[in-house]
């Protein structure tokens, strides 16, 4: 039996699955990086990850704090710049997937991360879009994950294309591969995937506990549901001890956290350490 976790484990791991061995796969950061490392060091030792800023098939030691954080993987084949990555890879058909954080959402995928309009009518800046419009585009398959983020019936700014105003239209404008866009949108407390034909979410799956009254009490249009719902996989232990070593934070919002954090952090130190210990003393061996 699996050992007990939380709803923040179940979304990482949920992501991690669908990333499959022989991917080469682009990652945002935060979620999307940590579960590349889950799904590189359990299901898909053969993904290709990739990092926005050109580093191509890095192995993840830590969670990077930046786009072009090198020294969070214990090694990459090559890297480029980020001019080369939106050409020469996404551009070029290179890219099977991108796993990307959504802040709004609409009902055919589109993605707003640069203005929010508050309360009292005030535009509100957020992250910006980033790298997210050229991997939207030409990526052949792109996840969706939502944690703060939120569904809204109309964007006040399109910053991301999805399927625009569904069916056909995303292919008929002939700027984007065909079969292209986002295939699913997983949350803590469901997964919707878009349908075939109309290019509308709806909801496919639901977590535990969660009803699909109180999912759909936050989404601001009728909200169709599949015939029958699945279920979340069921994460493994091997699963959950990676990713609760690899990243205490993603699991935990408390002390457990930081002491975790701060023993993983020592363990990772002296790891690195050995690791250029032994770089050392191969240099000087083939020096000699």
């Amino acid at each position: 039996m699996t050992k007990p976790y939380t709803k923040q484990e179940l979304i990482v791991i949920t992501v991690a699955r669908q990333i499959q061995d022989g991917d080469n796969c682009l990652l945002g950061i935060g979620l999307p990086t940590v579960a590349g490392a889950i799904a590189k060091h359990s299901h898909a030792p053969g993904a290709r990850l990739m990092m926005e800023s050109g580093i191509v098939d890095f192995d993840p030691l830590v969670p990077p704090m930046h786009i072009a954080d090198a020294c969070c993987s214990e090694g990459y084949s090559y890297a480029i710049d980020l001019f080369g990555m939106f050409t020469a890879i996404a551009h070029c058909g290179h890219l099977d997937k991108a796993v990307l954080g959504v802040a709004q959402i609409d009902r055919y995928g589109n993605l707003n991360s640069s203005y929010r309009t508050s309360s009292t009518g005030e535009q509100q800046r957020i992250t910006g879009s980033g790298g997210a419009p050229e991997f939207i585009s030409y990526a052949k398959e792109t996840i969706l994950t939502l944690k703060s983020g939120e569904f809204v019936y109309e964007l006040p700014y399109l910053s991301s294309p999805g399927y625009f105003g569904g069916g056909r239209e995303r292919e008929e404008s002939g700027h984007y591969p065909p079969g292209s866009g986002p295939s699913i949108l997983i949350t803590p407390e469901a997964i919707f995937r878009f349908d075939t034909d109309t290019k509308e979410m709806y909801l496919s799956a639901l977590a535990p506990s969660v009803t699909a009254e109180k999912v759909m009490s936050r989404i601001p249009w009728d909200l169709k549901v599949a015939d029958k719902l699945e279920f979340f996989p069921v994460p493994t232990d091997a699963e959950l001890t990676f990713l609760r070593r690899f990243s205490p934070r993603s699991c935990f919002s408390n002390s457990v956290a930081d002491e975790l954090t701060l023993n993983g952090t020592i363990e990772k130190m002296a790891k690195r350490q050995a690791f250029l210990e032994r770089c050392r003393a191969a240099a000087v061996e083939a020096s000699s």
